[in-house]
């Protein structure tokens, strides 16, 4: 039998054997060719109706294909929607600064020439903002432009989220652990191609110490001579790096920051790292033991952000304290339960572990140091007291009104002395520690003596008469160490660097002497050095138990002031 698709329903030829070709066949009752025909072809209809069947498997199927149709149209506009939005640019943003200055971070192909905060759209066509420091610029950046980069990324964040959320949504205070869902750190931009990697950085072999970028950083010195493909050797997972350049000619103030900063690494999980390039003093390694050695590299310059502080890679520096040790932090540190110098418990306990870690003196010093302790122990005796004074002169004046323009009298830091004595023995000793050359002469200290004399300053008019080793001798520093007098080494000798050297071993040493050596401590607490004095002798000891004292007024002990 052939039965064609093209002819009308029931209506096919049929040849039989028993019948000549060309003659029909009898004519049959419908009811007696139902049952005689074969069956009819799948493509036709059937005869007999299925009433209560169920539809057949193609017309199950109907709404699935149907939906999967639908789901494929949707994913290729969603495709091709996203590329155009990729290829567009961000919108620009203007804003202006905290300095009144305008400012306008425009999405672009070309990024700018100098460090800045710039728009930029992910994979998934948002709008987001991240840090451009271009691979070609010296490391550190200069104090300004890191402040610069703060306000700035401050700024953007803000605009960035008003512009994804609506005006009046960018603003509001946010707390010191805060995220930014909006930022995108740097080597998160540089693997999508958002920014360029820092040339040479990947899949390279770092220059040696001596020859390159990693000169200035300490604490990764033996880890540069592996190779980077070398398990153990990879860049850190997080870090922070203390620059120690600062515009504030004191040392006390780098000393806070510099422990600060290593407790709150540790605190954070982060590997830490020092740089010195354009430190005042020298090289760190001169006046210290090296740094703990960190399992890992430090991270490319171009990676390490001042702003914001959830940056995989952080940096802290004394142009950056107002973000990094600023409100926010003291918010987050402080125990709000508590009053007076009880809320610094925390900042305390931080500045304490930074000492601990890293105050160990340069060899020569260190060696001196132990020398000094056998020697005062023995003059003590067993059962004798030594009382430490620590006394500041030159520009840094009290808190207390009536000596804010003057300076707090000497007896009244001997008298608070005297107070700590053991009146069971006479061998309590007073030993003091001073930037004032003419107080060690002074009346007032006739029963005090020097807490080290390795190293000190002196004045014009002792210089003649001294026998133990000064700075300079050309300089007098009659009144005591005044900012001023510290900068303008440059003009007056040629070895700077060598004087502000000795200057910073002559404060260390007194530093130490007076704070690991004296039972009780005596001091005025505006002098950053009085509050460095108070974490060598320990919260216990120092707070609890009313170690140290100040004849300031009634101030309390205080970190950093921001």
């Amino acid at each position: 039998m052939i039965v064609s698709s093209r002819q009308p329903p029931g209506q096919y030829i049929r040849r039989s054997p028993h019948t000549p070709l060309g003659l029909s066949s009898p004519k049959r009752g419908p009811l007696q060719r139902l049952f005689q025909e074969p069956p009819p072809s799948p493509r036709l209809p059937s005869l007999i109706h299925r009433h209560g069947q169920k539809p057949s498997a193609g017309r199950r199927w109907i709404p699935v294909r149907l939906t999967a149709w639908l789901c494929g149209v949707f994913v290729i506009l969603w495709f091709v929607i996203s590329r155009l939005s990729l290829e567009r640019r961000p919108p620009p943003i203007s804003f202006m600064s905290h300095d009144g200055q305008d400012y306008e971070i425009v999405g672009d192909d070309a990024l700018p020439d100098s460090p800045t905060p710039v728009a930029v759209t992910d994979e998934r066509g948002r709008l987001r903002w991240t840090v451009s420091i271009p691979s070609d610029r010296d490391f550190p950046l200069s104090p300004q432009e890191y402040t610069d980069i703060c306000q700035q990324s401050e700024e953007i964040a803000h605009h960035v989220a008003e512009k994804k959320n609506g005006a009046g949504k960018g603003h509001g205070h946010f707390g010191y652990y805060h995220v930014d869902k909006n930022f995108m750190d740097v080597q998160e931009a540089e693997e999508n191609g958002l920014l360029p990697g820092p040339d040479g950085m990947k899949k390279a072999k770092p220059k040696a110490k001596g020859t390159g970028f990693w000169d200035s950083v300490v604490g990764g010195e033996d880890s540069l001579s592996e190779d980077l493909d070398v398990p153990g050797s990879q860049v850190c997972e997080k870090s922070l790096t203390y620059v120690l350049e600062t515009t504030d000619a004191g040392l006390g103030n780098t000393l806070l920051g510099l422990w600060m900063a290593y407790g709150l690494a540790k605190e954070e999980g982060r590997a830490f790292f020092i740089d010195d390039t354009n430190w005042a003093y020298g090289e760190y390694n001169n006046l210290f033991q090296p740094l703990p050695q960190p399992p890992c590299l430090p991270p490319p310059r171009t990676q390490i952000l001042p702003c914001p502080h959830h940056a995989r890679h952080l940096l802290v520096s004394a142009a950056t304290t107002y973000w990094a040790f600023g409100h926010n932090f003291h918010e987050e540190y402080e125990d709000p339960r508590k009053m007076e110098v009880w809320r610094q418990h925390r900042i305390f306990g931080l500045i304490e572990t930074g000492q601990k870690a890293l105050f160990q003196l340069a060899d020569e010093d260190e060696a001196y140091f132990e020398k000094r302790r056998q020697e005062l122990r023995a003059k003590a005796g067993a059962d004798g007291l030594i009382v430490g004074v620590h006394v500041r002169h030159g520009d840094r004046h009290p808190f207390e009104f009536q000596y804010q323009e003057s300076y707090i009298p000497l007896d009244r830091y001997m008298s608070a002395a005297e107070a700590h004595f053991n009146n069971d023995t006479n061998n309590n000793i007073i030993i003091v520690a001073t930037d004032d050359p003419d107080v060690y002469s002074a009346p007032e200290m006739s029963s005090a003596i020097r807490a080290q004399s390795r190293i000190h300053l002196a004045s014009k008019s002792t210089l003649p008469a001294s026998t133990s080793s000064y700075i300079d001798t050309a300089i007098g520093w009659e009144g005591g160490f005044f900012h001023d007098l510290f900068w303008s080494l440059d003009k007056h000798n040629l070895n700077a660097i060598g004087i502000r050297e000795g200057l910073a071993r002559a404060y260390l040493l007194d530093l130490k002497v007076l704070g690991e050596l004296s039972d009780r401590i005596v001091c005025g607490v505006s002098a950053i050095g009085c509050r460095i004095l108070a974490v060598l002798l320990g919260w216990d000891k120092g707070i609890r138990q009313g170690a140290w004292e100040s004849v300031d007024g009634d101030f309390d002990w205080v970190g950093i002031l921001w």
